[in-house]
């Protein structure tokens, strides 16, 4: 869940810490006070794009820290996470997202301290929070989001069906991709069989050796810093075996101690000391004596080996590789000249190659086509149960299946493959009986739609894992029964997930577990700064009553208020 979030110089908000806690949250407060920014600063914590116009005039960033907590629910973030390597006490259970906005227009992003791009965080936020606002609510009207929003009602028992055909589907696309990049016209061909052959041979006759460079560099140290690997290696020897005597020295004094190894065992430790020691430095000594004696200064070697480096360095500037990379393409280039030679060939062999994965990925979308049509009825069912609740008893809901050359003719061969597999999903609805099933945006009205939506919302925060769900004002339009019945609806999600509204309706309001009051004022400086209070009990009660009467409160509002979240609270136990 969101446990904590800070807002400092964003939009028209100075500075503003809130803390949130389980259950349902409520933002009321008049049109303008800043309710939506609030929303604006935990969407770009979930990834939103930002922009300049969210820094606070005068100000040089604008920065957004939001501290969540997850739990076993939460297994999406986890392995998001490990999969980008961003530290993580699983004992505490807390993320810190933070995104900074500057004035120049730069953002930066950052989860636990780690600096990500905007793409991780968009991932790693939408398994954190799921923000469903009116925008949100006309994208259920455009029927490429139903398959996404079917998938989510039951992704475990879509997941391994997917993995499969997803693999399958990305191997035909390389393969056909292959294909068509062989079969281009004759003129194209020819001219990249030049290429590669002029390349090839250019490589070829280099005669590359695995870490050539890497060798010849070594070498070339070594003949650059000949005098002082010489005067080095001599004066270690000379000072070990030559006229220092320094090891018939350490000889005496292996002799002397010998004639004392049976006194006792101490003496006879100390002994065997010096005699390692002693074998070790003449076995360096003749090592060194060796060296001293290998070395061999040839000014002509140097000149053959800084030719042979210029040579490698230009191959692989011209290429952009590096030698054992260069030494692949040259294996890549034989095999695509071998290829393009016998065209015919492997234009027949990829033919084959793209009808047998094209046949094994028709089968896994017909499995996943099944599998989904099995989740479309229990999602029909569940959602028709939800929208009885929300007072739209009378509606039929319906999911309906297609693909991209009409309705699903299983073995037609002329069926296109899609990215999701066969199906073109979309979502049909009567709310009139008699009336047959037909697409939303067809038939529902503002308030239906915002009541499917909710339905559909309510089904899927018990399936996603979400940590935070936040309503942005989706009550707009609804009012009587139907507002009271969005209430307790939204109420009913935050028993499975944290959730944060925004509303205009006392009756959401009465049902909250926490409120809070945005309100715009003005500072003594003359700027517009939005400030944010928890209510307690009188003060929600207040509050409350001025939804209800408009503008000002009366004792007959009051008690009006204080019936309804009397009534909130029977409802919620």
């Amino acid at each position: 869940m969101l446990a904590q979030i800070t807002i400092k110089d964003f939009a028209i908000i100075d500075e503003v810490s809130l803390t949130f806690d389980d259950g349902l949250t409520v933002l009321t407060g008049e049109t303008g006070a800043g309710k939506s920014i609030i929303i604006d600063a935990i969407q770009l914590l979930a990834g939103a794009r930002a922009s300049v116009e969210y820094v606070r005039h005068q100000a040089e960033q604008a920065l957004i820290e939001g501290l969540f907590f997850i739990d076993s629910r939460s297994e999406g973030v986890q392995n998001l996470l490990e999969q980008f390597d961003i530290p993580v006490d699983y004992d505490e259970g807390s993320v810190v997202v933070e995104r900074r906005i500057t004035a120049k227009g730069k953002s930066i992003c950052k989860v636990n301290g780690k600096l990500i791009t905007l793409a991780v965080l968009k991932e790693i936020g939408r398994q954190l929070i799921d923000i469903h606002s009116q925008h949100e609510t006309q994208s259920l009207m455009n029927p490429d989001s139903h398959i996404n929003l079917l998938d989510h009602f039951a992704p475990e028992r879509l997941q391994q069906t997917k993995e499969h055909y997803k693999e399958l589907y990305d191997e035909l696309q390389s393969l056909r991709r292959k294909y068509d990049e062989l079969s281009h016209n004759e003129q194209e061909v020819v001219q990249r069989i030049d290429l590669l052959t002029f390349q090839w041979q250019e490589l070829n006759e280099a005669n590359l050796e695995p870490k050539e460079d890497e060798q010849l560099e070594e070498e070339r140290r070594q003949l650059m810093n000949y005098e002082r690997i010489f005067d080095g290696l001599n004066t270690a020897y000379e000072s070990l075996a030559a006229e220092s005597h320094t090891l018939d020295y350490l000889g005496q004094a292996m002799t002397a101690l010998e004639s004392l190894e049976d006194v006792n065992d101490e003496f006879k430790q100390l002994s065997q000391q010096l005699k390692t020691s002693y074998y070790s430095l003449e076995e360096l000594s003749h090592d060194l004596r060796n060296r001293v004696d290998d070395l061999e200064f040839q000014p002509g070697r140097l000149d053959e080996i800084e030719t042979r480096l210029f040579e490698l360095n230009r191959l692989k500037r011209k290429y952009g590789l590096e030698l054992n990379e260069l030494m692949t393409r040259m294996a890549e280039m034989e095999e695509e000249l071998e290829q393009l030679h016998n065209k015919d060939t492997h234009l027949q062999s990829l033919e084959k190659e793209i009808q047998e994965v094209q046949k094994d990925a028709l089968t896994e979308a017909e499995h996943l086509h099944k599998l989904r049509q099995e989740i479309a009825n229990d999602l029909s069912e569940a959602i028709q149960y939800e929208l009885k609740d929300l007072y739209l008893e009378k509606a039929q809901f319906d999911v309906s299946f297609s693909t991209q050359s009409g309705p699903v003719a299983w073995r037609d061969q002329n069926i296109k493959l899609m990215k999701q597999g066969l199906d073109l999903v979309q979502f049909l609805i009567t709310t009139n009986p008699g009336e047959p099933l037909k697409p939303l945006h067809k038939v529902a009205s503002g308030g239906e739609i915002s009541r499917i939506m909710l339905a559909i919302k309510s089904i899927l925060s018990q399936h996603q894992g979400i940590t935070s769900v936040i309503f942005d004002e989706v009550d707009t339009g609804v009012s009587g029964r139907v507002a009271q019945a969005i209430a307790q609806k939204i109420h009913g999600v935050s028993s499975q997930s944290q959730v944060l509204c925004i509303t205009h309706l006392p009756q959401v309001a009465a049902m909250a577990d926490h409120h809070y009051l945005i309100e715009k004022d003005v500072t003594q400086k003359g700027f517009t700064n939005t400030s944010v209070q928890k209510l307690d009990q009188q003060e929600t009660i207040d509050e409350v009553g001025r939804m209800i009467s408009g503008g000002e409160l009366t004792e007959t509002t009051t008690q009006h208020a204080e019936e309804l979240i009397k009534q909130a609270a029977s409802l919620k136990s």
